[in-house]
């Protein structure tokens, strides 16, 4: 009975360790960006970035299926997040596109570095307090992975990033706008989004599959432009839709 015992808390503690096994691969993904960008490797940074996500997001998919969700899991995984998704691509772009600017260059780096962690303290704040269907704010992986994309864009299409540095920069003044906005983006939480859906939304999803095995760098820019729009279209599709609707009349008596 005992020995049950403790195979069972030895079990559990093992279980209370994955998470974070996977957020400490989420830093060293981000570290290893950072190192690689100040080599000037800048693509092997945003490949690496765009795994950070991978594991970031597994880290808390893990956390909450084994129920071992704990208050220093949701500290270090905000601390790894703004390595991550904060200082290794604002430190990217930087030196692929915006050292030119000197000054200006790179306090726009810094930033969206600083509306990134600016972002992840309300994430933690706001946690339990507002509905898991949605963000405020676009999320800081978000942010960081259009960075990448756009890097692993310029590269496929083998574009030079000098006749777009004004485009570059008015983007991560961008970015770092909507991660401390109010804007609402969704969150793809909510349990109907994994039961049963229809077959022609099952074709679509192989089809996205098919197109980022086939062009990563392209699918993945296009889905994440897709995202940084959906917030702004649907939030003023919802302030005219309230607009819209009348307000009930109450009559007055007397």
């Amino acid at each position: 009975m005992k020995k049950k015992r403790f195979e069972k808390e030895k079990l559990r503690k093992g279980i209370y360790i994955l998470p974070n096994v996977f957020t400490s691969a989420n830093l060293f993904c981000g570290f290893f960006a950072i190192i690689h960008a100040i080599d000037g490797k800048f693509e092997t940074a945003a490949w690496a970035i765009l795994i950070a996500i991978v594991f970031d997001t597994l880290d808390g998919k893990i956390a909450r299926a084994t129920n071992t969700t704990s208050r220093f899991g949701i500290e270090y995984d905000s601390l790894a997040d703004l390595v991550s998704f904060g200082l290794a691509p604002g430190l990217m772009i930087y030196l692929w596109a915006l050292k030119p600017f000197g000054r200006l260059g790179w306090l726009a780096a810094f930033l969206f570095v600083v509306c990134g962690a600016l972002r992840l303290a309300r994430f933690n704040s706001q946690k339990g307090t507002s509905g898991n269907n949605y963000f405020t704010g676009l999320p800081i992986p978000a942010g960081a992975g259009i960075n990448a994309t756009i890097v692993l864009l310029f590269a496929k299409l083998n574009m030079s990033v000098s006749a777009f540095y004004i485009c570059i920069l008015i983007i991560l003044y961008t970015l770092s706008f909507l991660m401390v906005s109010s804007i609402k983006y969704n969150s793809f939480k909510k349990p109907e989004l994994f039961k049963k859906i229809r077959f022609n939304v099952f074709a679509g999803t192989i089809l996205i599959m098919i197109f980022i095995a086939a062009q990563p760098a392209i699918a993945l820019f296009l889905l994440g432009a897709v995202y940084l729009f959906s917030g702004p279209v649907q939030t003023v599709y919802m302030y005219k839709k309230n607009r819209q609707i009348p307000k009930p009349v109450l009559n007055k008596q007397g």
